[in-house]
């Protein structure tokens, strides 16, 4: 590995600073910017450090990226690439120069970055180097054009599947107890007449759009009417549990090319059984929450600020582990023994009791981190997306093998038991948010390279797994899908936010729709710049690009609309679970616009019935967000005031309290209006 560091010297079209340590901050002025690394002390061994990569955080990302060698600096010698996606969080980029350094690297002295070709960008640096590749890296390059062949045929025929109108069977009902799967449906008569029907179990990894063949069938008896009825075991030795299959009427294909002609759509489990106890429905007394509690937080805050809710982020990683070792505890599940980290779990018996002992509604954040950063490496492969790229901050589960899903259903089985006890001995969960803002997937819960659909079914599938093992233990637990701000805009490497709901209702709904929510991040535009109301992209339109704090009677307007609808009926509860307003510094008025945008932003959500929980994130203003101050505190390591309350911090305090209207006057004229209801909108939403 040979480490870089950009250079000041013969900039062109860009500035460069260091806010900290081992940090580059790139600042593009102009339709051409670039930068020069320093002199490498010797040119790279093309066999070994071949690729270019470093870490990044920009909210604004780039459009493209190239790459030139010094010398000969000439076109002939560089190497394009694609721009930075916006990435609110540290997430990696990645160039394979090996061909050119092969052919062009001999007298190598240094590299010049460019950076695409707009003004405007920002972008943070760091562990910039040449490396080798990683096995990651090297795996994915070999099979990439036959991964994304494939990709397209399963794309046409997963749309295929999902928008047949004209199915001449249905399964209507699946119900699990403890011991038995209840399966009903009807046939049309032509079906019946034609005979052979089979009722298929369709597990869970396995992709309809590629089925091949079924692992069980039993024929099907139809009544005169056309219904049937069928109940099977819910066990059957140490297999995985039939509560996470679907269920589709068949009938084998004839002639000699095997498998199944399907007749119906597959349906999942529609209720299941619920351990006794009756935990009862919970749901936020007032609409003031709060993100990532955990260790190293401020806990008074949450009797101070009057706290009803929170998020738990809860990376599975570090639960599992495949042997023994000291402090793991053995766990059983679906016929194999895990062993679980004791540590991990003390430390989330803590937090959870802490939200427990003043009745916190408690949303768990479910991550998975790349396999590379999983202690036992054997769960990491099980439980990481085989087409994960290693770009990907936190990646989707492996939801194509019975062992990854086995692996990924034997952690969730063992947070929900555990934190869905009639006793609350260890604290409980009363939500699940999967995974985070996955329409950001590329960052945030990556797959890969997919298109929306085949994306939006691999995240369906990890909400029905949650939804169903939830349910065993928690009648109200609900499942929530995450979203960031980007709503019909796409950029390089990201979904639409509408696009990935409309998909996941239709999925829903054609496998059986269950009672998910929405858990939505409707940062500013910018999250630099906290005065929202001054936000020009979003637009109360189904069509905006963004949702905002500024146009959220656009989701709630969109979440009432008849196909969004739990069953076209109940209107599906909004929880906004991530986002914050930003202080560009801890000047009087930069704390001032702060604490005005959540003034502005309180008085946009509280009367939307459709939005129960705002979870105000950050709590603490964090080093390792890229230059935001987010936080309702200062950073902790603060030269003048650490860890000090900002003005944000009393304003959320006093929000819903007989005090209100007095701690939130002073920002009536910074938002530019004479009173709080005129900052909402009451026109028409199309």
């Amino acid at each position: 590995m040979i480490p870089l560091r950009l250079t000041e010297a013969n900039c062109h079209d860009l500035t460069l600073s260091f806010p900290e340590e081992g940090v580059t901050e790139v600042r593009t002025t102009g339709s051409d910017p670039y930068a020069f690394t320093e002199p490498l002390p010797a040119p790279p061994d093309p066999r070994r450090d071949h690729v270019l990569a470093f870490e990044y955080f920009s909210a604004t990302g780039t459009d493209a990226t190239q790459v030139f060698l010094v010398p000969p600096l000439r076109e002939i010698a560089s190497e394009k690439g694609a721009g930075l996606i916006r990435s609110e969080g540290w997430t990696t980029f990645s160039l394979d120069l090996k061909p050119l350094l092969e052919k062009h690297g001999a007298g190598l002295r240094a590299l010049r970055l460019d950076f695409g070709d707009n003004p405007g960008k920002v972008i943070r640096l760091r562990n910039l180097q040449l490396r080798p590749p990683t096995e990651q890296e090297l795996r994915l390059a070999r099979d990439r054009e036959a991964r994304q062949a494939a990709e397209r045929r399963r794309d046409a025929a997963l749309r295929a599947y999902l928008t047949r109108e004209d199915s001449p069977c249905r399964v209507t009902k699946v119900a699990v107890d403890d011991r038995r799967v209840a399966v009903e449906g009807r046939v049309s008569a032509a079906e019946r007449a034609r005979g052979g029907l089979l009722l298929a179990e369709v597990p869970i990894h396995i992709d309809l759009a590629d089925p091949g063949d079924l692992p069980w069938t039993l024929p099907l008896t139809v009544e005169g009417c056309g219904r049937f009825s069928a109940s099977v075991a819910r066990r059957e030795g140490g297999a995985l549990d039939r509560l996470l299959s679907r269920w589709m009427v068949v009938r084998r294909r004839s002639g000699g090319g095997g498998g199944y002609e399907p007749l119906s759509h597959a349906r999942y489990a529609d209720s299941v059984t619920a351990r006794a106890g009756g935990l009862r429905a919970m749901k936020p007394r007032n609409k003031k929450g709060i993100g990532a509690l955990g260790p190293g937080r401020p806990l008074s805050d949450l009797d101070d600020l009057g706290i009803s809710a929170a998020t738990v982020n809860v990376v599975l990683n570090g639960l599992l582990f495949t042997t023994p070792g000291p402090d793991r505890t053995p766990y059983a599940y679906g016929g194999r023994t895990w062993h679980v980290s004791n540590r991990q779990v003390a430390e989330w018996d803590r937090t959870f009791l802490e939200a427990a002992k003043r009745g916190i509604v408690v949303s768990a954040i479910l991550l998975i981190s790349q396999a590379r950063n999983t202690p036992d490496k054997e769960v990491g492969r099980l439980l990481s997306h085989p087409d994960a790229d290693p770009a990907g901050i936190f990646v989707m589960p492996d939801l194509t093998t019975a062992e990854g899903v086995a692996a990924y259903a034997a952690a969730l089985n063992f947070l929900a038991e555990r934190y869905s006890r009639p006793d609350g001995r260890f604290g409980r969960i009363h939500h699940w948010i999967l995974h985070n803002e996955v329409n950001a997937g590329w960052v945030w819960t990556n797959a890969g390279e997919k298109s929306a659909l085949r994306y939006t079914d691999l995240y369906h599938r990890s909400m029905r797994l949650a939804h169903l093992i939830a349910r065993q233990y928690d009648p109200n637990a609900k499942t929530f899908a995450s979203l960031e701000h980007h709503w019909t805009m796409v950029l390089p490497r990201h979904y639409a936010g509408r696009e990935v709901l409309e998909w996941l209702a239709r999925l829903s709904t054609a496998e059986g729709d269950f009672d998910w929510g929405i858990a939505y991040h409707p940062y500013p535009q910018n999250l630099f710049e906290p005065r929202v109301w001054e936000d020009h992209e979003p637009t109360f339109s189904f069509d905006t690009p963004k949702i905002t704090f500024k146009n959220l009677e656009v989701l709630d307007a969109f979440v009432r609309l008849p196909r969004m609808r739990f069953r076209g009926r109940s209107i599906r509860p909004v929880h906004l679970s991530e986002q914050g307003l930003n202080s560009r510094d801890y000047s009087e008025t930069a704390l001032r616009d702060q604490a005005a945008g959540m003034a502005y932003a309180w008085h946009k959500y509280r009367a939307l019935d459709s939005v129960e929980v705002f979870h105000y994130h950050n709590w603490v203003d964090n080093r390792g967000e890229g230059g935001l101050r987010i936080g309702l505190r200062r950073f902790p390591d603060d030269r003048d005031d650490p860890h000090g309350r900002k003005p944000v911090w009393f304003v959320y305090q006093a929000l819903g309290t007989p005090g209100e209207a007095r701690a939130l006057a002073p920002y009536l004229p910074v938002v530019g209006v004479r009173d709080w209801s005129e900052v909402r909108y009451r026109g028409p939403i199309r």
